[in-house]
């Protein structure tokens, strides 16, 4: 008789197999140089650019990613950070040398980077490229094998990402494997050294419930609700480009997009203005102009479109007004960028992350309202101000909490390779890119090394002597 073994059981079966081929690479790698984990840096990075043409394509397929933004917001931040890893990783693999205290004296001290091991990379569905690639590439450059998740939400991308992967590793050093929710799931089940995980403070929680059983550590780059404050000083149009770009490119699918808008009462209207021009300068002015650009994305599937029309109804339903745009075409998966007004409080859409182009504009008249507005919720992924008072800047930043924050810019946070960049709490653990990366992915030991006897004589089995006793307490404020 012949035994028949379900699909999901051999897929289980084969992800078990490579990850324990991974075990003797991942030992390997433990001294690795730093040219070797270059050479496949510089691999990964030339076959992103070589199927430019590809990923335009598959983007395109996805949910019709403009290949403009393509290039600024997957092929670009991969090329930075390689070339990045690229300039520094000898520098940052250098053990750090630290000068002994006085209680350590007769030791030389340093910090040894060393790779976590086998890491799990769970990536997403907005920017899959960018967002699945980049951090590789800062697991790479720490000495790590890597097992790769793609979003199933992007199919076309995720069989790219794939073919790329296959196309410049092994599997005992980078595999990947695509499939749905499931294919996620078992691989949580296994005993990573590190995960790191891009999507949902909702899924980020699970991912660091199924990471504990196995004590893995984290790195979870997640969202929220990121405010965006226009003061009476701001420069107008300034704001209104820049917002505009921030929050509809990729159809308003950023983690770090603005979710909300609050501008001064004072300037609200003409700020109002500028947006309405921007957006027909850049879009187009109708519904059918903006549904045909092709610089617009459009939402990455049916489901996603009908959450966010929801998100949009019951706005309506609670009494807001639709200040531009306002139309969804269901069948497209478009949705115009939408900006609204007049927003209930408790309206689902003060609470839940957007991610889609609808934008809620809140007048308000004091500053001190709106920090404590933004204090009242999870604390965001990114904050937003445009002002050009140094004193309501200074402000802001010293009395709100978020995990990145752009004055008179936006997402640039991101862009910015010298910068960490993650969340804080609900908005995520850890931090991701260039150096930052590297030790997000690297195991920072401590190791002492003695060199004369001062702490042989301190530290040794038996009774302590009395006059060390006496040296020791005489010591309790000091050292």
């Amino acid at each position: 008789m012949t035994v028949v073994v379900p699909k999901p059981v051999l897929a289980i079966t084969r992800m078990q197999e490579v990850f324990e081929r991974q075990a003797a690479t991942a030992l390997r790698l433990r001294s690795s140089t730093a040219d070797e984990r270059i050479a496949r840096i510089r691999k990964l990075r030339d076959s992103v650019i070589a199927h430019a043409d590809d990923w335009y394509r598959a983007a395109y397929a996805d949910f019709r990613k403009p290949p403009g933004e393509v290039d600024l917001g997957e092929i670009l931040p991969i090329c930075v950070e390689a070339n990045d890893a690229i300039s520094h990783l000898k520098k940052w693999m250098k053990p750090k040398r630290v000068w002994p205290t006085l209680l350590t004296v007769g030791t030389r001290s340093y910090v040894q980077y060393m790779p976590r091991g086998r890491c799990l990379i769970i990536g997403p569905f907005n920017y899959p490229i960018n967002l699945t690639l980049g951090p590789l590439v800062s697991a790479i450059a720490a000495g790590n094998t890597a097992i790769l998740k793609p979003s199933e939400l992007t199919p076309h991308m995720s069989a790219l990402i794939a073919k790329v992967v296959r196309e410049v590793f092994t599997e005992d050093e980078v595999a990947i494997f695509e499939g749905e929710a499931d294919v996620a799931q078992a691989l949580q089940e296994l005993p990573f050294d590190h995960i790191f995980f891009t999507g949902s403070p909702a899924i980020g929680k699970f991912v660091m419930a199924a990471a504990a059983k196995n004590l893995a550590s984290v790195t979870l780059e997640l969202g929220g609700k990121s405010p965006t404050i226009v003061d009476a000083s701001a420069n107008l149009k300034l704001a209104a480009s820049n917002i505009m770009w921030a929050k509809f490119a990729n159809s308003g699918q950023t983690c770090i997009a603005p979710d909300y808008v609050y501008v001064h009462e004072s300037v609200k209207a003409p700020w109002v203005e500028c947006c309405r021009a921007e957006l027909a300068r850049a879009y187009g002015a109708t519904l059918s102009e903006q549904q045909g650009s092709p610089h617009l994305a459009h939402m990455v599937n049916a489901r996603h479109t009908t959450r966010v029309k929801a998100l949009l109804d019951d706005a309506k339903a609670g009494g807001a007004q639709t200040l531009v745009g306002g139309a969804v075409v269901e069948s497209a998966c478009f949705i115009q960028p939408t900006l609204l007004d007049s927003i209930a409080a408790d309206a689902r859409i003060m609470d839940e992350e957007i991610f889609g182009p609808l934008l809620p504009v809140i007048g308000y008249s004091q500053i001190d309202q709106v920090i404590a507005s933004i204090n009242a919720g999870p604390k965001p992924l990114a904050l937003y101000i445009y002002s050009q008072s140094n004193a309501n800047i200074d402000k802001v930043l010293t009395h709100t909490s978020s995990g990145g924050a752009c004055v008179n810019h936006s997402l640039m946070q991101f862009l910015h390779g010298n910068l960490p960049f993650g969340g804080v709490n609900n908005s995520g653990i850890g931090n991701a890119h260039g150096h930052y990366g590297f030790k997000t992915f690297s195991h920072e030991r401590g190791v002492v090394r003695t060199q004369f006897s001062l702490a042989a004589t301190l530290f040794k089995a038996g009774e302590i002597p009395p006059m060390i006793r006496k040296l020791i307490k005489s010591a309790f404020r000091i050292l």
